[in-house]
């Protein structure tokens, strides 16, 4: 390929200067089956079918790609792959961590936004309002509450009472995470002391964190319609009017043991926080409040459930009020049928009231060790302008968020752009154009193509933040079209491909490796959103939080995006292979090629089960010919045809593997589609199945070139 004939749009020009000054030429393009595949794993992290693939390849309009991207984009499993780099940035999970891990029963509702969000093409000034600020600027929008949840996805113990600690340190996470996500910097190093590289001092740590200082949880966002509403509390009145009797002498009869319960519960706080939290409404500070608000979730009255439910409460009364108890609650039970279903909740973050608590910059950090106080400021070295902070009307937050969220996402900002363009080219290319996505500072890796992050940073705000149109935009140049073939002269004067001079070998994430195996295995459930599901996991393991095994295998079978994030247990494949710990945020997974990869893909019962599925397809669609059958395993595995010398190699293995089988019991056998019955021996079957299970454990199979 001539340098020249090269360019498709102005991201081929930047790329082609650098490799000229370098005495390097650009790799040929990509063949269309690896090219298609490449897109369709990018893009929606699914491999193509043979059909699609070769309509694509018998596709001679000049403007193909352009058209197989736009479909791609416009498919709503776009932006199921795409929420998953995005939860990993935000940490995004649903239970709180540490000793208990609880789960957190609404977070899910997040992780659906975020898809619906990409889909969509939120402009990405409007996503970043919505997931700062959603509350405060669209008050009447349940889901711009929801999307409040990135701030609310922090790791939090729920059994420790010091309640400044806790909350000091969901703040230093909020912060870093801000600061990492949206603007590219390390603010977490200037938390005890002035940044040690980059001019960031201690005090613009805490102004960054004075923005969140009135932040609170809320984890009952009401996601109905008025109408909806309305019809609920008027039958759940009807249903307190007629079983009103029968739950106040049930709440007497509970309420000794109860209040023992809580008052043991309180008399662990701390004495001060005892103070704030016994003051009466009208004499709380807003650091009581919030105070207030963090004790609620345990002692508030529609919330004791959580630490003094009845079963607790039963338990400790006399065997008359405990028979007289058990009376009333099967009394309480013949109006159930009057009682309304919950209405349908989500969780993120409110602020505490109108005044936010004062804010100090802390010696080394320490929660209790407060200094000078702090006014909210942007980082001095991106804005030394005081922020413009207005209450919203109604006195129920601050505004500050508001003002941070309204910065972030100016075109002013010199910083927001251009960290999340250099997102997009690293999930595209593997590594960003800075190959350290949330570290543009001094310790971070320089940009190996400046100019190039500048011109698509100015490009992406002059496109309207569309997500989609930045996408379309690097895929279709030549650059991304580039094969992955590595010439000599590149091998050896740029041996990591910092200049672009071919396309990337990527190893796909663990959630991609399985819905592919999922997809050619005919497997794949599309069913989107909605509560997270619990594949199976080994034998034998425990999880303290629960791990409830989905009983419905196509439930079972949806898209790796909506497995449920257990923060002190991440699913054991997916673990395996480097997802990240989802208490931090993470800006690029780590790819490690560890015995335990190999060995979850032979020897997991799900893995064998995705190798019968699979046989069973190709076998639907072949006969008994080796070299049919090798040649469509290839297409639905590696989506290309079968060379000569591996139709050669493949069926010496099946007469092999069939001899083998056949002086054992046992074998493990295809699932045909429409149970439509073999025409093979049962030897040369399960041969097929060793066969297909070989080809979904081949680095050609976890990689995308």
């Amino acid at each position: 390929m001539s340098l020249e004939s090269s360019i498709r749009n102005p991201i081929d020009q930047f790329v082609l200067a650098k490799l000229e000054t370098a005495g390097l030429s650009p790799a040929p393009e990509a063949p269309r089956e690896a090219l298609i595949r490449r897109a369709y794993l990018d893009l929606i992290g699914l491999p193509p079918t043979p059909e699609q693939v070769q309509a694509f390849v018998s596709d001679l309009d000049p403007q193909a790609f352009e058209n197989v991207v736009d479909r791609l984009l416009a498919s709503p499993q776009y932006g199921e792959r795409w929420a998953r780099h995005w939860l990993d940035l935000v940490r995004y999970a649903e239970s709180e961590g540490f000793k208990a891990d609880e789960t957190r029963p609404y977070a899910w509702r997040y992780r659906d936004w975020v898809i619906h969000s990409l889909n969509q093409d939120m402009p990405y000034d409007r996503f970043i309002r919505q997931q700062l600020a959603g509350d405060e600027i669209w008050p009447d929008d349940p889901q711009a509450h929801i999307a409040t949840y990135l701030l609310r996805s922090y790791p939090d113990e729920s059994n420790a009472r010091e309640l400044f600690q806790r909350r000091q340190e969901i703040l230093n996470d909020n912060t870093d995470v801000v600061g990492a996500v949206f603007l590219g910097m390390t603010m977490g190093c200037a938390r005890c002391h002035d940044h040690k590289f980059d001019p960031i001092p201690q005090t613009d740590y805490y102004r960054l964190q004075a923005f969140l200082a009135d932040m609170r949880a809320d984890d009952n966002i009401v996601v109905a319609s008025l109408g909806q509403i309305r019809e609920h509390d008027e039958k759940l009145a009807a249903w307190k009017e007629k079983t009103g009797g029968i739950r106040e002498e049930m709440a007497k009869l509970e309420a000794p043991k109860r209040k023992a319960i809580i008052k043991d519960y309180f008399k662990k706080y701390p004495a001060e926080i005892q103070v704030a939290l016994q003051k009466p409404e009208g004499e709380r500070t807003p650091m009581d409040w919030l105070l207030h608000y963090k004790a609620e979730q345990y002692l508030g009255a529609d919330s004791y459930q959580y630490i003094a439910p009845a079963s607790a409460c039963v338990a400790g009364m006399s065997a008359a009020n405990k028979e007289r108890w058990n009376e009333l609650h099967k009394q309480l039970q013949e109006y159930a049928d009057l009682k309304p279903k919950d209405l349908p909740l989500g969780a993120g973050v409110a602020d505490a009231g109108a005044e936010a608590p004062k804010t100090f910059l802390l010696k080394r950090g320490v929660f209790n060790a407060p200094k000078d106080e702090v006014e909210a400021g942007f980082p001095t070295r991106l804005d030394s302008r005081p922020p413009t902070i207005k209450p919203p009307d109604g006195g129920k937050s601050t505004g500050r968020r508001t003002a941070l969220a309204n910065w972030l996402a100016s075109a002013d900002n010199p910083m927001t752009a251009k960290v999340m363009v250099n997102r997009a080219w690293h999930y595209h290319f593997g590594h960003g154009i800075v190959r350290t996505p949330s570290d543009f500072g001094v310790q971070g890796e320089p940009a190996t193509h400046p100019e190039l992050l500048d011109w698509l940073a100015s490009r992406f705000v002059q496109d309207g933040w569309s997500l989609k149109k930045l996408h379309r935009l690097i895929m279709t140049s030549s650059t991304y079209r580039q094969s992955a073939m590595v010439s000599e002269t590149a091998a050896k004067a740029d041996p990591d491909d910092k200049l672009l001079s071919r396309f990337p070998l990527k190893r796909l994430e663990a959630e991609t490796i399985r819905d592919s195996a999922l997809a050619i295995a005919g497997l794949l459930n599309p069913k989107m959103g909605g509560p997270s599901i619990f594949p199976e996991i080994p034998k034998g393991m425990t999880v303290r939080g629960g791990w409830d095994v989905t009983k419905d295998e196509a439930e079972r079978n949806r898209r790796s995006v909506y497995v449920f994030v257990r923060r002190n247990t991440r699913y054991p494949m997916f673990e395996a292979f480097d997802m990240p710990d989802p208490y931090a945020t993470c800006p690029r997974r780590y790819v490690s090629t560890t015995s335990l990869q190999a060995l979850m893909l032979l020897n997991s019962e799900l893995a064998l089960t995705w190798a019968q599925h699979f046989a069973g397809r190709v076998l639907s669609r072949t006969g008994s010919d080796p070299a049919s059958i090798v040649d469509v395993a290839y297409q639905f595995a590696y989506c290309r045809h079968a060379r000569p010398d591996e139709i050669e190699l493949a069926t010496k293995f099946l007469d092999e593997q069939e001899a083998r089988i056949g002086q054992r019991q046992n074998a493990a056998l295809p699932v045909y589609p429409d149970a439509k019955p073999s025409a093979l021996p049962a030897a040369r079957a399960a041969a097929v199945v060793d066969f297909c299970h070989v080809l979904m454990n081949s680095n050609e199979f976890v990689y995308s070139d």
